[in-house]
């Protein structure tokens, strides 16, 4: 008896409610509030270079008092945004 994975596959509806929103246990991260200052200086970064290297995002990190992860996130995601956009 075989399985594909998915929880939905899974014995019974013992997790029928983490099928829909949670993972496995672990808790999801709080979504971060960008302050005003921090999404301006973040917008001016992004329409000068649409993709950070590692040196520019541990200075942009340092100089936001934000961490690398949640800079890299937010280019992503903005890069995503102008191309819904175009």
């Amino acid at each position: 008896d075989e399985s594909s994975g998915y929880e939905s596959e899974s014995a019974g509806g013992e997790r029928a409610g983490a099928a829909a929103g949670g993972s496995r246990g672990r808790q999801r991260r709080a979504r971060t509030a960008f302050t005003s200052e921090q999404v301006s200086r973040l917008e001016k970064t992004f329409q000068r270079q649409k993709y950070l290297g590692a040196t520019e995002r541990r200075k942009l990190a340092a100089a936001l008092q934000l961490s690398e992860i949640q800079i890299k996130t937010w280019f992503q995601n903005r890069r995503m945004k102008l191309k819904r956009q175009i």
